[in-house]
């Protein structure tokens, strides 16, 4: 009969550790899940009050400029380029000069 006790004592403890695993595993997904909601209706929050606004024009302002290179002939980006290149050349020149003096 001992024998016998041991064994229902075994699976009692066998299936309560299954039960508490499931359990454990179930309050973590639900707590996950509690976070993410909230998190997602903070940025709702945010977005609606207009707090996203700097960051939006930021994005906005980028668009544009790479629509104008786009959209602009390859002579005048050409020749802005080439305005640029000679702008550091000139720089780079009056570096050394002041660098031997």
């Amino acid at each position: 009969m001992d024998m016998d006790l041991v064994v229902i004592f075994a699976f009692i403890l066998i299936a309560a550790t299954m039960v508490l695993r499931f359990a454990t595993a179930a309050h973590k997904r639900a707590v996950d899940h509690e976070e993410r909601r909230l998190e997602l209706k903070a940025r709702r929050a945010e977005a609606e009050s207009g707090m996203g606004g700097a960051h939006d024009r930021k994005l906005e302002e980028r668009v544009r400029v790479l629509e104008r290179i786009a959209t602009d002939s390859n002579h005048a980006l050409a020749s802005q380029i080439e305005e640029l290149r000679s702008l550091d050349a000139i720089e780079r020149g009056q570096a050394v000069t002041e660098h031997a003096r």
